[in-house]
């Protein structure tokens, strides 16, 4: 699994999961030394850049066609090079908000699209919406028993506009590293 994201709030989590809870190889990227450090410490077996060409790097690893990837931020920008170390038949999945997003790439694959929106089942009141209830109650238990920990790095406090506009410049910045907090009214 490419975890094309790995450092942010979501990224650090899913590592985790991925890492601890299936059989799967967890490629993270990452660029920087300090985000590197982090997503080996989120469990990563292996972390690519992702400022460089991803194919190559995959390559080297020894590394078959990726047949997971999670794209959490910038796919728009990022689309074309995971299409390209995804595997046939593969699936991307992704949770950003790109303005457009082109999907014919993925057929000559029979690769899937996956997009995933944590409110969607209670919005639409689907039939399993007490299931998102029981995912958050078992990553609850797992960080309870310390087999997860806290991707929580970085608390501004008291909620007020300045510690908002410094959350929101850090977490826009793309420098962020886990999950950035506001709290205390």
């Amino acid at each position: 699994m490419l975890v094309s994201g790995a450092a942010g709030g979501v990224g650090s989590i899913l590592v985790q999961i991925a890492r601890r809870l299936t059989g799967l190889t967890v490629i993270a990227t990452a660029s920087r030394p300090e985000t590197v450090q982090w997503v080996t410490q989120m469990g990563a077996h292996h972390v690519i850049d992702h400022t460089q060409p991803l194919a190559g790097q995959v390559h080297s690893l020894g590394i078959r066609p990726v047949k997971y990837i999670a794209s959490l931020t910038a796919t728009a920008r990022n689309f074309a090079p995971l299409v390209e170390v995804l595997a046939p038949q593969g699936k991307l999945g992704l949770i950003d908000d790109p303005a457009t997003l082109d999907a014919v790439p993925l057929k000559r694959k029979a690769a899937s699209l996956h997009w995933e929106f944590m409110f969607a089942r209670s919005m639409w009141q689907t039939p399993d919406m007490a299931e998102q209830g029981r995912l958050l109650n078992s990553v609850s238990e797992l960080v309870d028993r310390g087999e997860l920990r806290s991707t929580q790095t970085q608390t501004f406090s008291p909620i007020n506009v300045e510690n908002l506009k410094k959350a929101h410049v850090l977490a826009e910045s793309g420098k962020a590293i886990g999950k950035v907090t506001l709290s205390g009214f």
